[in-house]
């Protein structure tokens, strides 16, 4: 049996407002870790949480109230938490990624000792998509050093010069771009650079057939084959244990001499000391880079030429940083009103969440598997969809509760949006059980048919047949919906409020 089964899960977050003529209660604390600014997230939080901000590096500058008592915390990629940082919160329930990536969080961890990990990967698509594309448009036409030059006060005084000082720029059209990852940034970088002209191509083991005849793209099987073909590599994919160093010593000798390469995703999937020598080498010929592997950056490529840095600053604009911080909040306010992982719009280790229970020797459910007051069912699906550069949405038009408002069904692909509960039968606990049960009944209706004088149905008389009784139902808690409305009076000035209000949460009920 798998251990993480057995691990204990830490109760939900509940949020109880003041009886009558009784004591308020505590609402629980949020944390931002490693910030200041406080001023998006409060309007959204403040009526059902306490925000408190740490601007911590590291959790041994987090001030011993925040490890003892919050319930959630607000992070950006600035502050790094392994197993040891994560089990020093004692009452943590849900961690929100300011951002995309997850690499900065011991995700598994998080998941056995029972926190929820998001993170919020709709924003700022156009603003990544359009950097990717300045940057590659650079290297192609050697903006920036040409830029760098006549501020440093080279003269120009005819077409020799001119000739010399642009030396290596590109004509685009005609040209391969090879995209690693076909998310959604990676998507919107395709369809700007087939406006340029570009020949698009894509690898993307993850993706369902089908999706390059929908965006008119070139689909690759295989990581040798697109960098072997691309005249100029593109990075959109996510950080993880099997893709660290993507752009090594071995790949970068399988991309075409005098190859660009840009990446705006994670700095980790470069090798810095590797392509520092293929950049002195000239095996490749330029390259740019939003992201290193060491932030701030201070590295191998720090003297390396022909080399575009920016400072981790693709995703930035006015209303992208806006944008995010909202949707962070918001799915912070989501696991506070309602129950984990149902409500949560981009939980990334959902499945510690969402298991089966063990059952026991005598075929009932191990009631200590799952947080108290948690939905004890599997209602959602598991479609892969971008795989692992971009988390499958799973909130609520996902199976995780439908249009309809009610929960049904148990088991992987079951169908949420039915309209009436079913109850399950009160004594089938396993598919042996519910087979017997129904061979039961059979035999008792057909003896009781056998006392009964013998007459022959008409020809056109149904047949009755035993009703079927699904083994997935049997013995275990269904769910139901309910209204959850705010603790205390909205906030006329809180834009969300009127949205958030009309949420819903899944609450569990044990079946007879």
């Amino acid at each position: 049996m798998d251990k993480n089964l057995m691990m204990p899960k830490r109760s939900r977050i509940d949020v109880k407002g003041s009886f009558a003529n009784g004591p308020l209660q505590a609402r629980p604390l949020v944390a931002l870790l490693d910030g200041r600014d406080c001023s998006i997230e409060m309007p959204i939080l403040k009526d059902v949480a306490t925000v408190a901000f740490c601007d911590a590096q590291s959790t041994s500058e987090i001030h011993e109230k925040v490890l003892n008592e919050a319930v959630g915390a607000l992070m950006w990629h600035t502050i790094i938490l392994t197993k040891e940082d994560l089990e020093k919160f004692k009452a943590l329930r849900i961690i929100v990624r300011i951002g995309s990536g997850t690499d900065n969080i011991d995700v598994k961890a998080a998941g056995e000792l029972g926190i929820a990990v998001c993170n919020v990967p709709g924003y700022g698509v156009e603003e990544v998509a359009d950097t990717t594309m300045c940057l590659i448009l650079n290297l192609y036409r050697r903006t920036y050093w040409l830029a760098n030059m006549v501020r440093e006060g080279k003269k120009f005084t005819g077409p020799e010069q001119v000739r010399e000082a642009a030396h290596g720029c590109a004509r685009i059209r005609g040209d391969t771009l090879g995209l690693v990852g076909l998310g959604r940034i990676g998507s919107a970088v395709a369809l700007r650079a087939k406006a340029f002209g570009f020949n698009v191509i894509f690898y993307d083991p993850y993706l369902p057939d089908g999706i390059d005849k929908s965006l008119g793209l070139t689909r690759v099987y295989t990581l040798q084959d697109l960098l072997f073909q691309s005249d100029c590599v593109s990075l959109h994919c996510t950080l993880n244990e099997h893709n660290h160093h993507l752009i090594n010593e071995f790949t970068i000798k399988q991309m075409r001499p005098g190859a660009f390469l840009v990446n705006t995703a994670r700095g980790g999937l470069v090798d810095d000391e590797t392509l520092a020598l293929a950049l002195k080498q000239g095996r490749i010929r330029a390259a740019a880079l939003d992201v290193h592997e060491n932030e701030p950056y201070n590295g191998a490529l720090k003297d390396a030429p022909n080399l575009i840095c920016t400072p981790h600053a693709a995703f930035f604009s006015d209303a992208s940083a806006t944008e995010l911080r909202e949707m962070a909040a918001t799915e912070i306010r989501r696991a506070i009103v309602g129950n984990i992982p149902e409500v949560l719009r981009n939980c990334v280790n959902k499945e510690y969440f969402m298991r089966t229970p063990p059952t026991t020797a005598a075929g009932g459910v191990a009631a200590a598997v799952y947080p108290e007051g948690a939905l004890q069912h599997r209602a959602h699906s598991t479609t892969p969809h971008d795989g692992p550069h971009s988390t499958t949405n799973l909130g609520s038009g996902s199976g995780g509760g439908g249009s309809s408002g009610v929960v049904v069904g148990i088991g992987s692909g079951s169908n949420a949006s039915s309209a009436a509960l079913i109850p399950p039968p009160p004594t089938a606990t396993s598919n042996n059980s519910v087979t017997a049960a129904a061979v039961a009944v059979a035999a008792a209706a057909a003896a009781a048919a056998a006392l009964l004088p013998s007459t022959v149905p008409p020809q056109n008389a149904a047949v009755p047949t035993v009703p079927h009784l699904s083994p997935q139902v049997g013995g275990l808690p269904l769910g139901i919906v309910s209204s959850q409305s705010h603790l205390s009076a909205p906030d006329p000035n809180n834009h969300l409020s009127s949205s958030i209000k009309s949420e819903v949460k899944v609450e569990s009920m044990e079946a007879p």
